[in-house]
């Protein structure tokens, strides 16, 4: 098992920056990759961006493509997601997704395991 615990959430204005942290613990092994999703009221869970073990390969949605960065430290078994130039369309829960074979987490189907989320507001 592996668990996940997101932090880093709150409440920012319109062009204001955010830091999101999931850290894994548990039967992680060494070779993962880890992703960010997040769900909007209302809508489907959406993929936000994703990271290779080794940090060597990431890949983002369109709509935060530039604005954010994903980040991995695997000496502490944790991603980051920086945020920068938020947009109130960028309102929802986070969840930081684990995949255990190294596969980009690119779908909900792909990860293994979910963290609880972590809510960003963001106002206009």
């Amino acid at each position: 098992q592996v668990q996940l615990i997101e932090s880093g959430g709150g409440l920012v204005q319109a062009g204001g920056s955010l830091r999101l942290s999931c850290a894994a613990s548990g039967r992680t092994g060494s070779n993962y990759a880890m992703g960010w999703f997040r769900q909007a009221p209302g809508k489907e869970r959406e993929f936000v961006a994703t990271i290779s073990s080794s940090g060597a390969r990431t890949y983002y949605a369109n709509s935060v493509q530039g604005r954010f960065t994903i980040s991995k430290d695997n000496t502490k078994n944790t991603v980051y997601l920086q945020m920068n130039g938020l947009k109130s369309e960028d309102t929802a829960v986070y969840y930081c997704a684990f995949n255990e074979h190294n596969i980009l987490v690119v779908t909900i189907r792909s990860a293994d395991y979910w963290g609880q989320g972590t809510q960003v507001t963001v106002s206009s």
